[in-house]
């Protein structure tokens, strides 16, 4: 039987989540390299919507919430449907413009001027439905960011579908963007990349850093000590050579 892994460290009267693999955790030494990969684009958002009403559909633990109420959005709300998510969040986020509903994302329908489904949209059934949905909460002048991983970069070459087993569909860049514009009217693809130290790290790997690891018994020190250090920062957003990124970030205007 593995082992449950919970979040380390959380406030008095927060419950911590076990680490499932649905949902991305903070406060998880193992998860910091996603954990990190996925803040680096809530980072990237939280600089563009200050002063608007943000709705941060499937908002899981409540990081990525918090994170734009903290930046300087005029409200914030944080909707999943997990009980036990929604309970962290509510308990551990606590900002007078930023609260939690627990809801199903097809079913909160408040007026917004943006809302972020981030990491989710290849967990759904109806996706074109989903985004019909967003469509009808925002006005003429709003936005929703909705970001996906590269079937390319997630699954091994040649499979349809990686062995997640949360995940419905994956995407490649074009289908991805096929499936935006089918429901909004103007539409930017943004990839997600490696940066700084771990662009570097991939450099290393391809000239056999593996191998040399391996050799002097380094492994678990090094990566124990590798993981941990990642930040935001070792991630960019960029519009070229889209099939090679790690993640999709569309923004969606109707």
């Amino acid at each position: 039987m593995t082992e449950e892994i919970l979040q380390a460290n959380q406030p008095k009267g927060v419950p911590p989540l076990p680490l499932t693999g649905e949902r991305t955790l903070p406060d998880v030494p193992a998860e910091n390299y996603w954990f990190r990969r996925h803040l680096a684009v809530y980072e990237w958002i939280a600089a563009r919507v200050g002063g608007l009403r943000v709705v941060d559909m499937a908002c899981g633990e409540g990081y990525g919430s918090d994170l734009m109420a903290a930046a300087g959005a005029a409200s914030v709300v944080g909707v999943d449907a997990n009980p036990e998510a929604h309970e962290h969040a509510r308990l551990r986020y606590v900002r007078p413009n930023l609260r939690f509903d627990r809801n199903a994302v097809e079913l909160f329908a408040e007026p917004c001027d943006a809302i972020t489904f981030l990491q989710t949209i290849e967990h759904v059934q109806d996706p074109g439905a989903v985004l019909d949905h967003f469509k009808s909460m925002l006005g003429a002048d709003g936005v929703a960011y909705v970001s996906t991983p590269n079937l390319l970069t997630l699954a091994p070459e040649g499979a349809e579908k990686s062995d997640n087993p949360w995940h419905i569909k994956e995407y490649r860049a074009e289908e991805f963007r096929e499936l935006c514009e089918a429901h909004f009217g103007r539409v930017e693809i943004l990839g997600l990349f490696h940066a700084r130290k771990l662009r570097v790290h991939g450099w290393a790997l391809k000239l056999g850093w593996d191998d040399v690891h391996k050799r002097l018994g380094l492994t678990q020190p090094f990566y124990d000590r590798f993981t941990a250090a990642i930040a935001a920062s070792d991630f960019r957003l960029a519009t070229e050579d889209l099939d090679r990124a790690l993640d999709f970030l569309a923004v969606c205007r109707p």
